[in-house]
Order: structure tokens, then sequence, then C-alpha cells
């Protein structure tokens, strides 16, 4: 019977330790990274998720845009919106509350917050890269 070469091998270590390294260096590559901000602290560069924790408040501004003061013609009038919005409106309004509750159980205290795998949070950094290198630094002193 052949016997196939392994890629671990005892008898390749570099082998072993380049595999290792690649693997290690492609994890940090495919971190997660949020952005929590507000239309106020604007940020630049790219995040896998941008929160707005404004999205609700504006969302509600352009339901409730040029409303009448009859209460009952200001509820119809809501109500056409929010079924002429449909399927996209239900998705965005749904969207910016998942988004305010997800930065709320992480415990974002200011903003702008730039967060990687949901664990380390750079306060302040409006520049995305800036703050993940940062949370790389730190990440390569500790054990």
């Amino acid at each position: 019977m052949r016997r196939f070469p392994s890629i671990i091998s005892a008898r390749r270590p570099w082998l072993t330790a380049t595999g290792l390294a690649a693997l290690l260096a492609t994890s940090a590559l495919h971190a997660e990274t949020w952005v929590v901000t507000d239309q106020t602290h604007p940020v630049s560069g790219k995040a896998d998720r941008l929160i707005l924790l404004d999205a609700p408040s504006r969302i509600e501004a352009e339901l409730a845009s040029d409303l009448p003061a009859d209460p009952s013609r200001a509820e119809r009038i809501a109500r056409d919106r929010l079924s002429q919005g449909g399927a996209n409106l239900q998705r965005r309004i749904a969207s910016a509350y998942q988004g305010v509750t997800d930065a709320w159980s992480l415990g974002i205290t200011s903003l702008p917050a730039v967060v990687v795998d949901q664990r380390y949070v750079v306060y302040g950094e409006p520049d995305v890269a800036r703050a993940i290198a940062r949370i790389e630094q730190h990440r390569r002193t500790q054990p």
C-alpha cells in the first residue's frame, strides 16, 4: 500500500509551522468588524456592518414628515406610508432597531466605535483601518 505524504508531518516541521502561521493570519484577516456611529460622527473605511444609532429616529422622522395636526388624519396617512413602504420599509426598521440592540448589548459607550469580533472596541477613531491596526497591535501583545 502506498503512503501519501501528510501535510502535517513530524518530518516537515517547517511545513507545519508555515501552515499554522497561514491559518492564524487568515483568521485575523477574516475578523468581523462593526462600526457603531451616527450621522454626527462620520467614519472612513470599510466595515462588515455599519450600525447607525440614529437610524430609527430618522426613519420615524420620514414617516412623520408633514403629518396634519388632526390625529385621525395623521394616523391614516402614517398607516398609508407604512403600507406603501412594504417589506423594504419593514426591513429598514427591523435592521435599524436590531443595530441599536446589538450596540447596547455590547455596552458601547461613545461614538464612533469600531468593534472587532464583538470583543475588541476602539472609541473615538473615525478611521476604521487605524482602529483595526490598534486592535491588531493590542492582540499581538496579549498572550
